[in-house]
């Protein structure tokens, strides 16, 4: 970890926007491009940064304007927490920790040249936090036994190990559907 920098992490064309953009706006195209953020910027230069949070911040605090004639700029913070591309992983893990931060866009010389987020690192190196694959696991176990609670009151046999209504067959002591029992 100490040898991976910020640049070999870093979602390399974060999605930006224009400082003038309404929030509207800005809210579909997050949900378009499936991001929690958007950053804003003026010909490379940094000058905004927005996120969902914001965005629900002026819903609630604005309410009587429609979302339509708040500008993107008139929401995001003045002050901006940025990071560098040749920064270690190490340090940018230590600095959105200690901000509390999930993202910092990545900026050399003054222009945007990416962003960094908890989700690219998790993605780059799963193993700093091995207790996520258990967290995966009791995830997919709790989504498992709803399937099948909710699937009791139905009439067709409910498989114990994936919870699809099939015709099951009774296999190390549960009920199991075929492409179960041939996947163990």
């Amino acid at each position: 970890m100490d040898n991976i920098l910020v640049a070999d992490v870093m979602t390399k064309n974060p999605i930006t926007i224009k400082p003038d953009t309404n929030l509207l706006e800005c809210a579909k195209k997050m949900v378009k491009k499936r991001v929690g953020s958007l950053i804003l910027i003026d010909k490379k230069n940094l000058v905004g940064f927005i996120s969902q949070r914001d965005i629900l911040w002026a819903l609630v605090k604005k309410s009587k304007k429609d979302l339509s004639t708040i500008k993107a700029r008139d929401i995001s913070p003045r002050k901006i927490v940025t990071i560098t591309p040749f920064t270690k992983m190490k340090d940018a893990l230590q600095k959105m920790k200690k901000l509390k931060y999930e993202r910092l866009p990545v900026v050399h010389e003054k222009e945007l040249v990416g962003m960094i987020t908890a989700k690219d690192i998790l993605s780059f190196h799963p193993e700093f936090y091995p207790e996520l694959e258990e967290f995966s696991r009791i995830r997919e176990e709790a989504k498992k036994l709803k399937r099948i609670k909710a699937r009791r009151n139905d009439l067709r046999e409910i498989c114990e190990e994936c919870g699809t209504p099939d015709i099951l067959q009774r296999f190390n002591g549960m009920l199991i559907c075929d492409s179960c029992r041939n996947s163990m």
